[in-house]
């Protein structure tokens, strides 16, 4: 579920990256509504198999590296949308779209090799 989600997450992105110059809300909406279900399909899976991987006496430390890894996540994204915004100009907002899409990408094909190098058990 976690490849589909990054996938959808990814097309989200890409769809909002390619957004006509004056789009309409629905326009918008159903953009970002895909990028809002590809997120939950990917979040919930994958912290449950991150919490569920560490020992139970160690599940606080877990959570705390989780929400490091969350927040390091927010802040290098809010900085490289902000460097697109400040190198591109008017045009900053789509390259942070784009590079958005492309950092999902990227998770995504490494979700996809996640599980064919996975040893199938049976």
């Amino acid at each position: 579920m976690r490849l589909v989600g990054l996938a959808l997450l990814c097309v989200g992105m890409g769809l909002l990256a390619t957004l006509p110059a004056a789009p309409g809300v629905a326009d918008i909406v159903w953009r970002m509504a895909l990028c809002g279900c590809g997120f939950g399909f990917f979040q919930a899976p994958n912290l449950k198999a991150l919490m569920s991987s560490a020992p139970p006496g160690r599940s606080g430390s877990a959570s705390s590296i989780v929400a490091a890894a969350r927040l390091t996540g927010q802040t290098i994204g809010a900085a490289l949308a902000a460097s697109c915004c400040g190198l591109v100009g008017r045009d900053g907002a789509v390259v942070a779209r784009a590079l958005a899409a492309g950092v999902a990408a990227v998770g995504s094909l490494m979700s996809f090799l996640r599980l064919i190098a996975m040893p199938r058990s049976g």
